[in-house]
Order: C-alpha cells, then sequence, then structure tokens
C-alpha cells in the first residue's frame, strides 16, 4: 500500500475519480469491456491515454504557451498596422486618379533595380497604391513596395513587405515570431512540433475527460465547485478543455498546412486528391503582336466581366497574359480571376472562387479563419479566447503535476502516471493504435520522432525502476492498489487512479 492510501478513508467514486475513470465493468456486456472475454479494455487504454496526455503536455506545453502568445500577439495586427502605417495607407480623398501605369512609373523610378512583379489599386478614394517589386537577392517571399498616391502621384513611403498578404515591416515580424521564433527554417520545428502534438493531446484529453464517472452530468461542461485543491484545479482544466477542443483541434489541422514535413505531406495528399487551388489559365498564342495595353486596360477588362476590388494586377511574364486577381480574404472571400491578353486586351479565362473544388475553398477559409481575417473582431476575439484557454490549460496541468508530488522523500516533481497500462492492453485495441500510431508518425515526423523518444524514456524510467525495486527487495510486480500510486490524493481522499489503474 502506497503512503498515499495508509490511514486514508475510501472515498465514494464519485468524489474520488480522475478524469477517464471509468464505471467498474461487471460483465461482457458492459461498458468497458472487450467482449464476450469480460476482460477490461478501457482501463487499460485509458492508463495509456493518460501517460501520453502527461508526458505530451509536460513536454509540448511551452511550445504550445509560445504559440498562444505569438499568435495573440499577430491576431491584431491589421488594426496595428493601420495605425502604425496610416501615412503609407491613407490618402486624402479626390475626384480625379491617375492610371494605373503612370503610377507604376512614379514608383519604378525610386526602384530601378526592381522587377514590377504586381500592382493593388486602393480599393477606396482613401486607399493608396501599392506598387509591388522584387529586388535582385531579395529573401523569398519578401518584396518591395512603393505607397503611391492615387491622386497625385506622391510616394508616401516604401517598405519591405511579406507574404502574399502585403505585410509590412511591424506584422511582418510579429508574423515570424509565431511561425519561427525568428531562427529561420529551423525555427519552424517549434510550430511544427506543438501543432503536430496539440491534437493528439486534445483528442486524449477528451477521452479521459468524457469518460470520467460522475454523478451530475453538468460537471462533464461546468466546473465543480470544490474547495482549492487538484480537484478544483482538475475540473477547470477537463470543462475548459471540452468547450475549447473543437478550436484547439481546428488551430492544429490549419498550423499544419503551413509546416515544414507535415505542410509538405499535406500537399501531396491534396494533389493526390486533386484538391489543390485551381489556377487561372494564362498562356497566349505567341503571335500576337502589337504594343502592350498595359495595367489601366487590363484591370478595366477584368472589372468588365465581374471582378471588383480589391484586385491585384500582375504584368505579364514571357508568353503570358495579364492576370488580374482579386485579394480580399474577409467573409465574403473574393478570389476571382481573369486572365487577359497583353496585346488585344481579350479576357482570355475567368475562374470565379464559386466554382473553386470544396476543399480548395476549405483551404482558403481554414487559413483566413486561423490568422484572424474570415470574419474580423468576432473572428479576432474567438481566436484570442482559444490561445488564452490553451494558456490556461497548460498552466493548470503543470500546476495538477506540481500538486501530485509525494509529501515524503524530498521529491520535488509529482509523479507520473504508472506504467504498464499496454501490457494490459487487449491485442485487437494495441495492434491497431499501434498501427494508427506507425503510419501518422511517419506522415507527421514531429509527432513520431518525438513519439519514439517518449517511449524510450518510458523503457529507461522503467528500467530504472525495476532496478531500484529490486535493490530495496521489493517485488518487481506489486499489487493493483500499491503499483498505481502516482501522488497524493486530493484533500484527504484517495482517488482511483491510484487504485484501480495497476502497472
Amino acid at each position: 500500500m502506497s503512503i498515499a492510501e495508509r490511514g486514508t478513508p475510501r472515498a465514494s467514486p464519485d468524489e474520488s475519480e480522475e478524469p477517464g475513470t471509468p464505471a467498474t465493468p461487471g460483465g461482457p456486456d458492459e461498458p468497458g469491456t472487450t467482449g464476450t472475454t469480460g476482460e477490461p479494455a478501457w482501463p487499460a487504454l485509458r492508463a495509456l491515454l493518460l501517460r501520453l496526455h502527461f508526458y505530451a503536455g509536460v513536454l509540448i506545453g511551452p511550445f504550445l504557451v509560445v504559440a498562444a502568445v505569438t499568435g495573440i500577439a499577430y491576431v491584431f495586427t491589421s488594426q496595428l498596422e493601420r495605425a502604425v502605417y496610416d501615412h503609407e495607407l491613407r490618402v486624402p480623398a479626390a475626384d480625379t486618379t491617375l492610371p494605373l501605369d503612370e503610377q507604376a512609373d512614379i514608383a519604378r523610378a525610386l526602384v530601378p533595380d526592381g522587377r514590377l512583379t504586381g500592382v493593388r489599386p486602393g480599393p477606396t478614394p482613401t486607399d493608396s497604391t501599392q506598387v509591388v517589386f522584387k529586388l535582385p537577392g531579395q529573401r523569398e517571399s519578401y518584396n518591395h513596395t512603393v505607397f503611391v498616391d492615387p491622386h497625385t502621384g506622391e510616394v508616401r513611403g516604401q517598405h519591405e513587405t511579406y507574404g502574399s498578404g502585403q505585410a509590412l515591416p511591424l506584422r511582418g515580424w510579429i508574423d515570424n515570431l509565431h511561425r519561427n521564433l525568428h531562427l529561420g527554417e529551423f525555427g519552424r520545428l517549434y510550430s511544427e512540433l506543438a501543432a503536430s502534438w496539440l491534437w493528439v493531446v486534445v483528442l486524449a484529453g477528451l477521452a479521459l475527460w468524457i469518460g470520467r464517472r460522475r454523478k451530475h452530468k453538468r460537471e462533464l461542461v461546468l466546473p465543480r465547485p470544490a474547495p482549492a485543491g487538484r480537484r478544483r484545479v482538475l475540473s477547470w482544466h477537463g470543462a475548459v478543455g471540452l468547450w475549447a477542443a473543437a478550436g484547439l483541434l481546428f488551430l492544429s489541422a490549419t498550423g499544419l498546412t503551413w509546416s515544414a514535413y507535415a505542410g509538405a505531406t499535406v500537399g501531396e495528399v491534396r494533389t493526390a486528391l486533386d484538391w489543390t487551388t485551381p489556377a487561372v489559365t494564362s498562356a497566349v498564342d505567341a503571335a500576337a503582336d502589337g504594343p502592350d495595353i498595359g495595367l489601366q486596360a487590363a484591370r478595366d477588362a477584368a472589372l468588365a466581366v465581374g471582378l471588383t476590388d480589391p484586385v491585384e494586377v500582375r504584368p505579364p511574364a514571357e508568353g503570358k497574359a495579364y492576370v488580374v486577381q482579386q485579394v480580399q480574404r474577409s467573409w465574403p472571400e473574393k478570389q476571382d480571376s481573369a486572365a487577359i491578353h497583353p496585346v488585344t486586351g481579350e479576357v482570355l479565362d475567368v475562374l470565379r472562387f464559386a466554382d473553386y473544388p470544396l476543399a480548395a475553398k476549405l483551404t482558403r477559409w481554414g487559413i483566413d479563419a486561423h490568422m484572424g481575417l474570415l470574419f474580423g473582431l468576432p473572428n479576432q476575439l474567438v481566436l484570442t479566447a482559444l490561445a488564452l484557454a490553451l494558456v490556461a490549460l497548460v498552466l493548470w496541468g503543470y500546476r495538477m503535476w506540481w500538486q501530485r508530488r509525494p509529501t515524503r522523500g524530498g521529491a520535488r516533481f509529482g509523479r507520473a502516471p504508472a506504467r504498464g497500462g499496454w501490457r494490459r492492453t487487449p491485442g485487437r485495441v494495441l495492434a491497431p493504435v499501434a498501427v494508427l500510431a506507425a503510419v501518422v508518425g511517419y506522415h507527421l515526423p514531429l509527432l513520431g520522432i518525438p513519439l519514439l523518444a517518449f517511449l524510450a524514456l518510458d523503457v529507461v524510467l522503467g528500467a530504472r525502476q525495476e532496478r531500484e525495486a529490486r535493490q530495496e527487495g521489493t517485488q518487481a510486480e506489486a499489487g493493483p492498489g500499491a503499483s498505481a500510486d502516482d501522488g497524493l490524493p486530493d484533500e484527504g481522499t484517495a482517488n482511483t487512479e491510484e487504485r484501480g489503474v495497476p502497472a
């Protein structure tokens, strides 16, 4: 019998159980049994989930907190950008507007060695025109943008911009802080690690919390009133996790699409299933000859077939047409595009966002919702709430770990959940779980490699415990009550996690 159990009155199951503790199976037909043998499957599987949830939470928690905090910083960068760069982005309204070609020439005079890649006319009379260049040797995904007053031709400023969203330096800096901590490709591993494990931690936590036996069903969704202590922390951890689960799974899935290794896998799957984002056909007949119609005429031709601002006009490469692409990423999305012949001005092709495959639409919506762009302020507030919930869940998890530390023996940290659950898991359950873990781990390497590390660590710790047990003359396999002592019970009661999950 463990120190935690000696002299401790047995509490009712309703008061003492930990998340995921099932009702005691009484026969082959009751919940938690594996079939005709009556061998309980859920308690053993629960022990595996509990240990996985614990190790993943402890080791991945700091990365999740960093991703959440930097994500909150990024969510409101659109408003911050408008305030900081107001002079570049906003102009006095006027009745006259210069042609796009003239505005581009004004900008080109300031960037003579730049290659013009696009022009974004201001969608309203108070917005500046963004003339976008690629400089020699400039980093991938970065551009040099000149901001021109479309009414007067005044240059309002010029800055390095980042990505398809034309992020100005402040937003670009915060974006890269969230993406890679300004550590380049190596830094991207942190965010991929967080996204790869977030869904695992959430699903394991959901299974443990929903599988818990409780007297009042409302305790599933609402924190349980209780005196200060581990039980109250646990109640908040479980209830808030339940409410935040869907949003956190969404953030994990959409975050993986940007990652280095898992993102490549996602791209291969999308290509194989024909879920890629379509592109307008921009090839032109080489036989056509004559003067170029120019940026303004290309934009006018696109507007004539139904495209509306905001748009980006991209000049033609060799053998290609002008491409006019809508760039609105808030609801309703505007992502239509048109190809305009550079000599005749003929509209060669029009691609409507409404005609995108569903998977491509979901990808676009998912990315924009993840960035807080799709639904504006409500989207930003929901993301902020999810990020704060994630931080709270991690801190509550560490708090419970601290509260599990033994009061004797001088231990500085709480004990991990009991080992050995996999030995009790029926093969019909363990085999598919192992195969699934191997397949997913292969395609998500920053899930698979740490999972192997967890297993190796578990083996090392187990060997150490067995060696110490032999040295102390104890039995290698103790009874159910003694082997599962993983910390002091809360508020003087023995919990079923300590009594009912043998090693």
